[in-house]
């Protein structure tokens, strides 16, 4: 039996303007978009929130902070998954790009060597979607790190049967993209893993000497494997005008993170949209020292936004670029439609007739966005 819902006197924020209006769905399909603030008989009263479309998350670590709560703490995955999902939800994302790791080690001594898991959680994901075990629509992005012993052979594990949506191409080698600054990346490196100096001088020279032996063929399997797989290719870290001419020869879409002025620049000038990373707004700055998001948007060279680490940054992120702009559905796009179009999903992220009803209800409170409810694909999630 089919079910109708009313969202009524809400702010609908549409792709060019904000209208006082009603919505209805049905069978998770928007049937009709209507001015006016009459409340049907049946109808969920909005009170004036507002109502925007489902929230699209392209690049989140949100995942593997499930898959290890603690440092040295391997939790079971389909509990991560799990609460992965609903807290996503609950943050009104309703699209996600599950972010999964190939060849990352982030420091291969006699202490925390990660062993490949990508395979074995892009089918426990995969599962839990076909069993209808999850609140939001799930896809894949696979990250493939370039310096590293295993790429190659964890891509030819993959196939386009599973669905992969975005492959990035990373690079975190000491004295490359986000780790230009050696003494930042001893920073992070020193206090993460408690290394001793000799420890990560060590460790940089073999990272380095890795580098030079992989480079080339594993920048050349992960291009081929998106081609295979019928991927959205994505760069990690652009930081100079060289890193940007590289990933347009590959066929790049998408920038994730530039580190620079410059390569935004660069990025924009080849048709490369460029995401940031919501944190970044809504703390006023990259805690890595690099470029500022809002730099980026009062220069025009702001795409999309990530939630990256924190997934309720994602709205609010919204809500600061709204201030930035003066311009709510400008600022909504950055985080519904204009994601949804860099990974060629035409039937969600704007409020319209025959697109799913993925949507979000909130209320505004000193700037900050207050999720008062979520659908996805017209079920009721958060």
């Amino acid at each position: 039996m089919t079910q109708t819902t009313i969202l009524a006197n809400a702010r609908l924020v549409l792709a060019d303007e904000v209208i006082s209006g009603s919505l209805t769905f049905a069978d998770g399909v928007i049937t009709s978009v209507d001015q006016g603030t009459n409340v049907p008989t049946g109808a969920i009263d909005c009170d004036g929130d507002y109502v925007v479309p489902g929230l699209v998350e392209l690049h989140t670590d949100n995942l593997e902070r499930h898959l290890s709560p603690r440092p040295g703490v391997n939790w079971p995955h389909n509990a991560a998954i799990a609460a992965h999902d609903a807290e996503l939800a609950s943050t009104g994302i309703t699209t996600v790009f599950d972010a999964v790791r190939l060849g990352f080690i982030e420091y291969s001594g006699t202490r925390n060597v990660m062993t490949p898991y990508a395979r074995s959680m892009v089918s426990e994901i995969l599962t839990a979607r076909e069993h209808g075990l999850l609140k939001i629509s799930h896809h894949i992005h696979l990250r493939a790190e370039i310096c590293s012993n295993s790429l190659a052979d964890e891509l030819e594990e993959f196939g386009p049967e599973d669905r992969i949506g975005i492959i990035s191409l990373m690079d975190h080698t000491p004295g490359q993209r986000q780790f230009a600054d050696i003494s930042q990346y001893e920073k992070y490196m020193r206090g993460k893993h408690g290394l001793s100096q000799q420890e990560f001088d060590e460790h940089v020279a073999e990272r380095k000497q890795l580098r030079e032996r992989v480079v080339e063929k594993h920048e050349a399997a992960a291009v081929n494997a998106a081609a295979a797989f019928g991927a959205v290719l994505a760069s990690h870290d652009d930081t100079t005008h060289d890193h940007v001419e590289r990933s347009a020869e590959h066929g790049i879409k998408l920038a994730e993170f530039p580190t620079t002025i410059g390569a935004a620049h660069a990025c924009h000038a080849h048709g490369i949209a460029i995401m940031m990373g919501a944190p970044n707004l809504v703390r006023g700055g990259s805690h890595s020292g690099n470029v500022a998001a809002h730099t980026l948007a009062e220069h025009d060279l702001l795409d999309i936004v990530s939630s990256d680490y924190v997934p309720s940054a994602l709205l609010y992120s919204a809500l600061k670029l709204s201030e930035l702009w003066d311009d709510m559905p400008r600022a909504v796009q950055t985080v519904t439609s204009a994601p949804a179009k860099a990974v060629n999903l035409d039937d969600r992220g704007t409020i319209a007739n025959g697109l799913r009803a993925d949507l979000v209800r909130f209320h505004v409170l000193d700037d900050v966005p207050l999720i008062r409810g979520v659908w996805s694909n017209g079920v009721q999630v958060g």
